[in-house]
């Protein structure tokens, strides 16, 4: 087994991060590593009607991030739990911070978008899969469960 020392969990503060975030801390602590929670801010564009792009800083938008990202800690005070902010294409944000850090492990969830939906979006977690200098672990968070039975209002009583 490699050793695992320093992991990286990126987040985008949806629910479906939680399961991979819980996942991350198991493993930080079970292997006594430190943990980094990542979030990358995509730049803001504008377009000039002459087509031209300028790239500008979103200082609420930063604030918001960096108070989000601070609330996102371990249950187990054990965990050592770092913060960073990073603004850019999320995908090549959270390979720099592998890469800089270095990371042993990268444990990221994933949408599960398919089809149409992937092509538009493009994939954050495929990419760094592809891209990633360590192993990296994705966490499928599960769909909510559907109702095994009609509501009450829908039941046809039986006799």
């Amino acid at each position: 087994m490699f050793p695992i020392r320093k992991i990286i969990h990126p987040t985008d503060f949806s629910e479906r991060s939680a399961p991979a975030f819980a996942t991350a801390c198991a493993l930080a602590r079970d292997y006594g590593a430190d943990l980094l929670v990542v979030h990358v801010l995509p730049p803001a564009l504008v377009v000039a009607p002459n087509g031209a792009a300028t790239v500008l800083d979103q200082p609420a938008d930063v604030d918001e991030a960096r108070r989000q990202l601070e609330q996102i800690t371990a249950s187990d005070p054990y965990i050592a739990v770092g913060h960073r902010l990073a603004q850019g294409n999320p995908a090549e944000e959270i390979l720099k911070v592998a890469q800089s850090l270095p990371a042993d492990l990268i444990v990221l969830g994933t949408h599960g978008w398919t089809g149409l939906a992937r092509l538009l979006m493009g994939s954050v977690a495929e990419t760094v899969m592809r891209k990633a200098p360590c192993p990296v672990l994705t966490v499928k968070a599960p769909f909510p469960a559907e109702q095994s039975a009609p509501p009450a209002a829908h039941r046809v009583a039986a006799g």
